[in-house]
């Protein structure tokens, strides 16, 4: 089941493509719910839900199929689930749940990461030392932080994974968060997840020629299969500090789509990554 902001993207995703296939513009939809503008927009955007009412007389309007639009109503259906956010999961920024959404629902992640190891690579001995650092004052819940993060990495087992694609800069291997051993627990698992037939992990050596600058652009590639008329949703995420862009626009996407293929190309295969990743895990090797 997808969860609330996903299933209300694709409403608006579907809303807007069976407009546009009836040949109208967001002013029509508008005099047919005798509503603002802004409203249909909202709608599209997947940024407000609409009663079960509304959408039938739009979608009467727009001349869709029956079997379509029983799909359309149950996918309306979703309302905000209380609670999602309390608890461990409190520890997500307001501007960080949406991704989470959009993780959970993705058939495919692609991810380019210059400094740190993603977090959902992350083990609870790195977590721990890096949020123990922070300066951000809601990052000293550890535990919480830990615990969220955790099952953040639940999707690698589903039944049906997503498809993940990851490249590191080197420097996530060997900037040390913790101590050597907290790093050598980190690169041990990052050999167990590459290993998983549904991941791809690749590494951009410090030593790399061909557009290794491309690595200092941090972003998530995320796509949301979409059971509909629609084609599957596309997102770019790009973080920052305190906020956090998400780009759906088919120029976005192209262009991040077309940076990730340069990236990637750049990177060493999985197989001489897996073993760049073995050596450096020797220098946090501990001796007696």
């Amino acid at each position: 089941m997808a969860t609330n902001t996903v299933r209300r993207l694709q409403l608006g995703n579907e809303l807007r493509h069976v407009r546009q296939a009836a040949g109208l513009e967001q002013a029509d939809a508008a005099r047919i719910l005798d509503c603002a503008v802004t409203k249909i927009s909202r709608l599209e955007l997947g940024q407000s839900g609409i009663s079960k009412g509304d959408l039938l007389l739009l979608l009467d309007e727009y001349g869709d199929t029956q079997e379509h639009k029983e799909w359309m109503v149950e996918l309306a259906r979703t309302r905000s689930s209380r609670g999602r956010w309390s608890g461990y999961r409190a520890v997500f920024p307001e501007w960080f749940r949406m991704y989470v959404d959009l993780e959970t629902d993705s058939s495919e992640i692609r991810q380019v990461q210059s400094e740190i190891v993603p977090g959902i690579l992350q083990t609870e001995g790195y977590i721990r030392s890096l949020h123990t650092t922070s300066p951000r004052p809601d990052d000293h819940d550890v535990d919480a932080n830990i615990k969220a993060r955790q099952e953040r990495q639940a999707i690698f087992s589903k039944n049906s994974p997503p498809a993940s694609s990851f490249v590191l800069s080197e420097s996530c291997l060997r900037r040390q968060i913790g101590t050597p051993d907290v790093m050598l627990d980190q690169l041990r698992y990052l050999e167990q997840v590459a290993l998983m037939d549904h991941v791809h992990l690749q590494v951009m050596p410090f030593s790399a020629q061909t557009y290794a600058a491309a690595i200092s652009h941090e972003f998530t590639l995320l796509t949301v299969p979409s059971p509909g008329v629609t084609p599957d949703l596309e997102f770019v995420y790009v973080e920052s500090y305190d906020d956090a862009r998400y780009l759906d626009s088919k120029e976005s996407v192209s262009e991040y789509r077309n940076l990730w293929s340069r990236v990637q190309a750049a990177a060493l295969g999985p197989k001489e990554s897996l073993d760049f990743i073995r050596t450096v895990a020797t220098q946090y090797t501990t001796t007696e």
